[in-house]
């Protein structure tokens, strides 16, 4: 799903349509310098640090935000296939203001430390699909289990409360896959533009999910959803079946790969409110 035809593809459709601006898609904004987001009310002060967390193929290399004081309940996120860069750092720290202790994960750290993509979002995805390829269901789960662990080991997690995961692009599927590695400490699952959530394998991310104890949003891309248009069927299905909450959704106007702030096709408005989604979503389940 994540192919560079596609964003080039919607680059132009959205820019012809003026959904998006030149500016928005034009800026270097991967090299490191993605748009400000939004300033989040009532934000808390946070503390942050690089951390590296140990698992079972080596050690991680991650991003570790949270309050400066009291507790929370923990967050892991997963990045897109770009990974863990200035715009995902922005994204955890905006949620750690949210009041949340949040984890941002290099999910190639087998392969290569963060940065991972040299210009971000910005960075031809034939430079960037090796790193994909070196993953699977088994560092899926391994991995979710090691950084799940290592949250429940710091003082600023709740240990009293259930933890949130959310994946975007390719992390849709390992926050799916996280929710079954430990169904007893998430609470809350987000997928942002997931991609593939819905295969025809027994170890299928929907159905290994819906084994989990969670609750779910999943936001679908307009141009996925085109693509695929029954995937959501399936999830709704699958969901009701296993008695889990799910709000599931197609982003109209929305493209692949919409929400990151230094997307190609970052999409402010439709952003902003898959990111109002998520913290109904965890305000709800992880209270």
């Amino acid at each position: 799903m994540c192919d560079q035809e596609y964003f080039e593809n919607d680059r132009l459709e959205y820019e012809r349509l003026g959904k998006v601006t030149r500016k928005q898609f034009g800026m270097m904004l991967g090299a490191g310098i993605a748009m400000m987001l939004p300033n989040v009310a009532n934000a808390v002060d946070v503390t942050d640090a690089d951390v590296n967390v140990p698992t079972p193929d080596g050690t991680a290399d991650c991003y570790f935000v949270h309050a400066a004081n009291g507790t929370a309940p923990g967050v892991l996120i997963w990045p897109d296939i770009f990974g863990l860069r200035p715009a995902f750092r922005q994204m955890g720290k905006r949620l750690a203001q949210s009041g949340y202790s949040v984890l941002v994960v290099n999910p190639f750290y087998r392969t290569k430390k963060a940065p991972t993509a040299e210009a971000g979002a910005a960075t031809p995805i034939e430079q960037v699909r090796p790193l994909a390829q070196t993953l699977n269901e088994r560092t899926h789960m391994t991995d979710a289990k090691a950084f799940i662990g290592w949250l429940d080991q710091q003082p600023s997690v709740a240990k009293d409360r259930k933890m949130g995961v959310q994946g975007y692009c390719m992390g849709g599927p390992i926050a799916f896959r996280t929710a079954a590695a430990v169904p007893d400490r998430i609470g809350a699952v987000a997928s942002f533009h997931g991609a593939p959530l819905v295969t025809n394998q027994p170890n299928s991310p929907h159905l290994e999910a819906a084994q989990s104890k969670a609750q779910f949003l999943i936001a679908i891309a307009a141009n996925d959803d085109a693509r695929s248009p029954n995937e959501k069927n399936v999830l709704k299905e699958t969901f009701a079946k296993a008695n889990l909450p799910a709000e599931i959704e197609v982003y109209a106007d929305a493209a692949h790969g919409w929400c990151p702030p230094d997307s190609r096709v970052y999409n402010e408005q439709q952003a902003e409110r898959a990111w109002s989604r998520l913290l109904a979503l965890y305000s709800k389940a992880l209270a």
